[in-house]
């Protein structure tokens, strides 16, 4: 089972680029990618899916245990070549200073995958074979296989830094990437511009699957992919009741370009256990789908379409009639955002929503909730998710919430409480990403309610 990691140093030092660049060269050569990216992140995994043709999966080890990440892991990369798993933040980086928590490094021990480490060389020489050489020796446990040096002066300067990595820390450099290339990935208010909203995006994927070529040896990396050690392929987390609770239910999923933050593992779960998922534009279609059983309503950028969502006036009309019916509906923060009465953006202006919830909401120039989130419903079931946003509900008239939410530190002491999560009618919605596997319970909530509504029971 031939799989690689990708590691930084820290963010910023072109993982992403790289790792888009290997998957899309690769590719080229007919190689069959099964992408990944540690941790919570959306919009990487849409890059991905992008270059590969295949859905990229989320691997992280602080919302999902060991063993849930080794069967995510194992499921994903059936009949597939390779595994590429893109690391997040540093390589050592997780939840606060806990060594093993949804990092990058736990991943890989977890996997027992070899890692390819990228390093920013652009300020200097060779410091490098000391950064590398902390990396290695932070945690023996982590096998560093190989380094990428990126943004270097010119093919000298990279060989300077790989005579002294090589030569006093005995990891192998595979390649690198001259600062004269230029290649980069836009960003905004909450990382990358998404894949779907970038021009021409396929011949800049071209032209840096041939710049990998030409500066990385491929052929050494897929050499490394195959030093892993072994993993146990009979683990098994999806219980036989389970399969059950999705039968002949029909899910109507809102997927366009201001709706895009879904979890791929979320959505495979859904369709495993037998339910068919309808796809939907709040942006361009007119009504909702008919013969749905539930509607799923993701994340993603309601504040950046706003005007447009505003202007499909017949949309919002169609899907305020169904929930206000009794459609089981689930919606993570764009949705809860697109169900709102509407949302002011930086300048003042207020484009309407679906006007579901009796509540207003607002961009903020800061981050008003970002990182991990233990979730707890008024029902008692625990769940772990994720929140990035900037926006806030501003008014309100609701009299209670579904969510208790805290932040923990590393100790397991509450650190942040707050309650979040809205219901109305059969409709939930709240501001965090949740991952199903995180806790199964919570999706079978959400299954027992479209199957209640299937069979015509209020």
């Amino acid at each position: 089972m031939d799989r690689v990691i990708i590691a930084g140093t820290s963010s910023g030092v072109g993982k992403t680029t790289i790792s888009l660049g290997i998957m899309a060269a690769l590719t080229k050569r007919g190689v069959r990618i099964a992408p990944f990216k540690v941790g919570p992140d959306y919009i990487d995994p849409g890059f991905h899916s992008f270059v590969t043709n295949v859905p990229s999966k989320n691997l992280d080890s602080w919302m999902l245990t060991s063993e849930t990440v080794k069967f995510l892991f194992l499921n994903g990369i059936k009949n597939k070549d390779m595994g590429i798993i893109e690391g997040v933040m540093g390589l050592y980086d997780g939840f606060g200073s806990i060594k093993d928590q949804g990092s990058t490094a736990h991943i890989s021990k977890i996997l027992k995958t070899p890692v390819i480490l990228v390093i920013d060389a652009s300020a200097m020489s060779t410091s490098a074979a000391a950064i590398v050489l902390g990396f290695k020796h932070y945690d023996r446990d982590v096998d560093i296989k190989g380094i990428i040096v990126n943004k270097v002066a010119g093919k000298a300067h990279y060989e300077m830094i790989k005579e002294v990595i090589e030569r006093d820390v005995k990891i192998p450099c595979i390649g690198f990437l001259p600062s004269s290339l230029n290649i980069t990935l836009k960003s905004r208010h909450l990382g990358l511009i998404p894949p779907e909203e970038i021009p021409s995006l396929r011949e800049k994927v071209n032209q840096l699957a041939v710049e990998i070529e030409k500066y990385i040896d491929l052929d050494l990396l897929l050499d490394i992919s195959k030093a892993g050690g072994k993993l146990d392929d009979s683990i098994k987390i999806v219980s036989d009741q389970l399969q059950t609770y999705g039968d002949n239910l029909t899910i109507g999923v809102a997927k366009d370009k201001a709706f895009s933050f879904y979890y791929e593992d979320n959505l495979e779960l859904l369709r495993k256990l037998g339910v068919n998922l309808v796809y939907f534009s709040p942006l361009r279609d007119k009504n909702v789908p008919k013969g749905l059983d539930g509607i799923y309503l993701g994340g993603g950028f309601p504040e950046v379409f706003a005007k447009e969502l505003k202007e499909n006036k017949e949309f919002r009309d169609s899907l305020k009639n169904e929930l206000e019916a009794g459609m089981p509906t689930y919606a993570e923060c764009g949705g809860l955002i697109y169900l709102s009465k509407g949302i002011e953006d930086l300048s003042g202006n207020f484009n309407d929503m679906v006007d579901f919830f009796p509540i207003k909401t607002k961009m903020n120039k800061t981050l008003q909730r970002f990182g991990y989130t233990e979730v707890t419903t008024k029902t008692g079931v625990s769940i772990k998710g994720h929140e990035f946003h900037r926006s806030s509900i501003e008014s309100h008239s609701i009299p209670s919430y579904f969510y208790h939410c805290k932040k923990t530190n590393n100790k397991g002491e509450q650190v942040k409480m707050w309650e979040c999560g809205l219901v109305k009618k059969k409709t939930l919605a709240g501001y965090p990403h949740i991952h199903f596997y995180s806790n199964l319970d919570f999706l079978k909530m959400l299954l027992e309610t479209c199957q209640k509504k299937k069979k015509g029971v209020v």
